[in-house]
């Protein structure tokens, strides 16, 4: 495993000051936004991908603090039912993968999109539940008519281009946000799909990240990883359950926020985590991905890379001497 951040965290900073300070912390890798709802203040492939020079000073720069790229990410929604907003995102996906096979990496992370309800809609339309029947007519168009064609057009794409690894972050709003949405997707694209694995999207939605990773993990469909962590409210939940649309700057009603690591469930759950990441083969990033609106990022980072360096396992086991 690699100790890994997801540098948009600091973008309001030069690039190589970011760097500078992520390799005096301890980070190994960094994760790169490049497009999507993340931005791409510290890479513009549209850039990167016409200008030698600056594509070179990029690569120099993560060479002269010793880090490497986990990963690169354009989180974005590419088949909204707007089609200019969904060409944007598009066109980031694409040039993220034209980047990343330049670069020599191997992984872009992004999100699954929701589509509308119907071909007219003009918003995105998550359905959640299998009645009145009208969502069940919904969930059929938004997967085999849009989603499926889709991705398997970009699988192609991608791997023409060396991406092996397309992480879907299974996050609700989009129609890959737990793990059987996101296996329904990889079992219709193939294998080149798999998990962005992040455990905040899930803990709120009743599932235990260690179980979903050994599920996910039997099928070797766990690509990368974000640490994040999620405090559940005990007493908003009582009153109103865990969907909540209050925006997340009301904390204190909220029936959940994302957190530090640490914050939301304490460190024997973050050993938990990483073992059955190890017992399931993973050896990828840990990218800390610091949303905690009540800490500056430079305190929540710092508390997620010490609860990181104190549960993530970084060398081999060795082979048990004893058996």
């Amino acid at each position: 495993m690699k100790l890994s951040v997801f540098a948009v965290l600091l973008k309001d900073r030069p690039f190589d000051e970011a760097c500078k300070y992520l390799a005096e912390a301890g980070v190994q890798q960094v994760e790169i936004g490049c497009g999507g709802y993340p931005g791409k203040e510290h890479c513009d492939p549209e850039v990167l991908l016409h200008d030698d020079k600056k594509l070179e000073e990029f690569k120099n720069t993560l060479k002269k603090y010793n880090l490497t790229i986990a990963g690169l990410s354009t989180h974005g929604n590419a088949v909204h039912p707007v089609p200019e907003i969904a060409k944007k995102f598009h066109d980031d996906f694409v040039n993220a993968v034209l980047l990343a096979e330049k670069l020599g990496v191997e992984t872009v992370v992004t999100f699954s999109g929701c589509p509308g309800g119907s071909p007219v809609d003009r918003t995105p339309n998550w359905a959640t539940c299998a009645w009145p029947e009208d969502y069940l007519e919904v969930l059929d168009y938004q997967w085999n008519k849009v989603l499926i064609p889709y991705w398997k057009e970009q699988a192609e794409f991608a791997k023409a281009h060396g991406i092996k690894k397309i992480a879907f972050e299974m996050h609700p709003g989009f129609c890959v946000y737990n793990p059987e949405t996101l296996l329904k997707l990889r079992n219709a694209v193939g294998d080149i799909i798999g998990a962005n694995f992040d455990p905040s999207h899930l803990f709120w939605q009743g599932i235990d990240p260690v179980a979903a990773i050994r599920y996910l993990g039997e099928q070797n469909a766990i690509y990368f990883f974000h640490a994040k962590d999620t405090k559940i409210d005990e007493i908003n939940t009582a009153k109103n359950g865990v969907l909540d649309t209050k925006h997340y700057s009301d904390e204190i009603h909220r029936s959940w926020i994302f957190r530090t690591l640490g914050y939301g469930h304490g460190m024997t759950t973050w050993k938990d985590i990483m073992s059955a990441l190890r017992m399931v083969g993973y050896d990828g990033p840990i990218s800390i991905e610091h949303e905690d609106s009540l800490m500056s990022v430079n305190e929540g980072l710092k508390k997620a890379i010490a609860v990181l360096k104190e549960s993530m396992m970084f060398e081999d086991n060795g082979g048990m001497w004893w058996a």
